[in-house]
């Protein structure tokens, strides 16, 4: 129930959203607006408010806006509130209002997220400069070595780790060109990156590229526990972790698996770098349960911020821009094969990705909100016939030209960009059921 009220709740607002910028700008313009449904098919509830029927529809999966005279096959009376009464200008902005509305929203729903503060962690935003490449991994066999910065992978420009992580997610089983920069000279090589499952609480599945690459960083000790070896052995708070046993630790994720599995018979030699200087101090464990322990608590470099309100704005603005930015160069690359359709996500990924966040708490929903009107605005300004990018195009075209298609052009227009989005939508339903493993049980040919 969780998946479905959240599903509904994340839909509703950003469905709502779109189409109110489409009615206000319509009503602004002089426009008669007929009907303002939220979901297709049957009406389930439906009151009149003047010459506009509003409504709720049993399918909830999009809505619409009805205006008089729309199309050009509509029963035209030459009154100048229809729809193709108006002029291009007129109707550009009634068409462009509802995905302007979900980037707009998409701003607002990130700057509320931004205002509340919060630590991330610190090598995200840093240049993407490898300290470790993983044994037989495509990043080993691809030639990376420890030192070396990624600049570009495939299409996508990479100037910190936040975007290497992204562009690699969205490439999984993809032969991929990348440049490094090695001795300050750059270097040309190929990785294709391995296809790795993600798994959600729901257990919902989602696939992703790797290539085995980890950041230049340590993690370090927030706390010791009062008694115990690590305060004995003269660990203290604030020391970065270098490696224990010999072996590189890159994550604070990494210490305590690494400490579990070692035997309480031998001491633990932690090297440490304190105050600048490297040191290496011997720590004797002890069992508790059936895990071995040594009394410290790990940490990783964060940094914290909590903007005003005005900066809130101000990083969400340029984060939209910079997402923004992403989502085109992917789908760029899914027509061009470099990225993989598998990235692509329909209702039921939605609802997955709704369901989780919501069990986590309401920002994380106001996240996933922010992240899908997004790609909602963008995916909507796109050219395909259909869709409101579509029908700016061909009005584009039209003014261009200085003539205005035929009805029998547009239609044909029309079909194409409908086929277009049907085979859309059946990938990404398709993609859905994949990520459901009792569905994807029955698929044979997985």
């Amino acid at each position: 129930m969780t998946t479905l009220a959240s599903f509904l709740f994340v839909l509703g607002v950003l469905v709502f959203i779109h189409e109110l910028g489409h009615f206000l700008l319509a009503r602004w313009n002089g426009v008669r607006v007929l009907t303002f449904s939220l979901g297709f098919g049957p009406k389930l509830l439906k009151v009149q408010r003047g010459h506009t029927e509003y409504c709720i529809s049993a399918i909830p999966l999009g809505g619409y806006v009805k205006m008089a005279g729309e199309n050009p096959d509509d029963p035209q009376t030459g009154a100048d509130d229809e729809f193709l009464a108006k002029s291009k200008w007129q109707r550009f902005q009634i068409l462009i209002a509802g995905p302007a509305m979900n980037i707009l929203l998409a701003v607002v729903l990130l700057a509320v997220v931004l205002m509340r503060g919060a630590a991330v962690l610190a090598y995200l935003d840093q240049p993407a400069v490898v300290g470790v490449v993983q044994q037989d991994s495509p990043a080993a066999k691809a030639g990376i070595q420890p030192g070396d910065q990624i600049t570009r992978f495939g299409s996508a420009d990479v100037r910190t780790w936040e975007h290497l992580e992204m562009a690699v997610a969205s490439r999984p089983e993809r032969e991929v060109d990348v440049t490094v920069l090695r001795g300050g000279r750059e270097e040309q090589l190929k990785v294709r990156p391995d296809l790795t499952e993600l798994r959600t609480r729901n257990d919902a599945r989602f696939e992703i590229g790797t290539i085995g690459v980890l950041p230049d960083v340590y993690p370090s000790i927030a706390t010791i526990v009062p008694g115990k070896p690590a305060e004995a052995a003269g660990l203290k708070a604030g020391d970065v972790l270098l490696a224990i046993d010999g072996e590189r630790v890159v994550f604070a994720s990494q210490v305590s698996p690494l400490i579990w599995k070692k035997p309480v018979d031998k001491p633990i030699e932690f090297r440490i770098r304190r105050d600048g200087v490297d040191q290496t101090i011997s720590v004797m464990p002890y069992k508790e349960g059936d895990q071995t322990r040594v009394g410290l608590g790990p940490i990783d470099a964060s940094r914290s911020y909590k903007p005003t309100p005005i900066e809130a704005v101000g990083m969400s603005i340029e984060r939209n821009i910079e997402m923004a930015g992403m989502i085109l160069n992917t789908l760029k690359d899914l027509v061009t094969g470099e990225a993989s359709p598998k990235q692509l996500m329909g209702p039921v990924g939605i609802a997955q990705l709704s369901g989780e966040a919501a069990r986590t708490d309401f920002i994380s929903v106001l996240m996933l909100m922010a992240s899908i009107s997004l790609n909602l605005g963008l995916l909507n300004l796109m050219p395909i016939p259909v869709l409101d990018g579509g029908h700016i195009f061909i009005m584009a075209i039209e003014t261009i030209s200085r003539r205005d298609f035929s009805l029998q052009v547009k239609e044909k227009m029309l079909f194409v960009g409908f086929v277009l989005l049907m085979t859309l939508m059946v990938t990404v339903i398709y993609n859905d059921l994949t990520r459901i493993a009792w569905i994807e049980n029955l698929m044979p040919w997985r």
